[in-house]
């Protein structure tokens, strides 16, 4: 048989929340970008399969994104293209 179990002995407890520390996201977060962040990481996604199925590869650094064609060279010898940038040079590659 398990004792009784009493409020007045034993240690306190106390439920109570935590708070956030200050520099940290609110109870709520709340992600206005993710969104936006999402599309572009998909589109990206996308663009580099297209640009596998032409025989070029798609890198992403700081500075922007490259097209690197099969002999290791940048098109247009460019390294800070944006999205549309690479999209409208892949269509342009595709009607040759």
């Amino acid at each position: 048989m398990s004792p009784e179990r009493r409020a007045d002995g034993g240690i306190p407890r106390v439920r109570r929340g935590t708070t956030a520390p200050p520099a940290s996201a609110s109870a709520e977060e709340q992600w206005p970008g993710a969104n936006e962040a999402k599309a572009e990481k998909l589109r990206g996604r996308s663009l580099q399969r297209r640009a596998g199925t032409q025989g070029y590869e798609l890198r992403h650094s700081a500075y922007g994104y490259a097209l690197v064609d099969s002999a290791r060279k940048r098109v247009d010898d460019r390294t800070n293209m944006s999205l549309n940038e690479v999209e409208s040079w892949l269509d342009r590659a595709l009607k040759r």
